[in-house]
């Protein structure tokens, strides 16, 4: 088979990778607002979660564990991160990212039932409406990055074998969710002397040179490791909340 590089990650180091651009990001939000290249390195960060997500999908012993552990860190998650994006415990008009995994897993298993049990005809329109669902419900419980996050899962699903036209239509599928429906926001780069403008969002397609790189294999791994990825996303929100309130102005 051949390999794009010789250079290769394993999960643990996607999981570090993501992690630490998910730290940049909300730094940036929460500290340090003029340092922007922070939250570009940062757009990153979600794509790698999401196929991470696919794969815990397909190499979980125990579906139903696996949902209820992120359920169970979704109810966790939400004070924390209600007091990072509102400054408040309570913000019902935006969730996190954890109920977007926890939706977009529901519809994959949805998916997967069809897929097992109907016709492949039926199967792809089950799965056309499911995915148009999901996109919709999204918005309405108004998750983070609403229905796209859900869209953002389900491409990885979709295209999940490691073949050179499902990379393409990975790379297709986020420039449109990425660029077409989330651009919005431009980040300045000055190239020998010329500004040039680029959709910031758009920097979201540079987690695909990580994830191609993936082996598929699981690395380093502990219950202790696992919960601490779990953890980090409440304890990070928490701890730069509390920073942001004891610095000085």
């Amino acid at each position: 088979m051949f390999q794009i590089s010789k250079f290769q990650i394993r999960s643990t180091g996607l999981h570090i990778l993501a992690m630490v651009l998910m730290l940049c990001d909300h730094s940036w939000a929460m500290l340090f607002p003029s340092a922007e290249w922070l939250t570009c390195v940062g757009r990153i960060a979600y794509p790698i979660f999401a196929f991470m997500i696919v794969e815990g999908f397909f190499h979980t012993h125990n579906l139903r564990r696996y949902l209820l552990r992120l359920l169970i860190w979704a109810l966790v998650s939400e004070i924390p991160f209600d007091l990072m994006y509102a400054s408040t415990p309570f913000f019902p008009y935006h969730q996190n990212v954890l109920w977007t995994f926890l939706l977009s897993l529901l519809i994959i298993s949805l998916i997967e039932r069809c897929r097992l049990r109907l016709k492949p005809v039926l199967t792809v329109l089950i799965s056309a409406g499911l995915a148009a669902a999901g996109f919709l419900i999204g918005y309405m419980t108004m998750v983070d990055y609403y229905g796209i996050g859900v869209l953002t899962v389900l491409t990885f699903y979709a295209f999940r074998k490691r073949t050179w036209t499902n990379r393409l239509l990975q790379f297709l599928c986020l420039y449109v969710l990425n660029v077409k429906l989330l651009g919005g926001y431009y980040y300045e780069i000055s190239v020998f002397g010329l500004t040039i403008e680029i959709v910031q969002q758009g920097l979201a397609l540079f987690a695909l040179i990580p994830i191609w790189l993936y082996q598929g294999k699981q690395g380093f791994h502990s219950k202790a490791f696992q919960y601490f990825c779990y953890a980090f996303y409440p304890a990070h929100m928490l701890l730069l909340f509390v920073v942001r309130e004891l610095w000085p102005s």
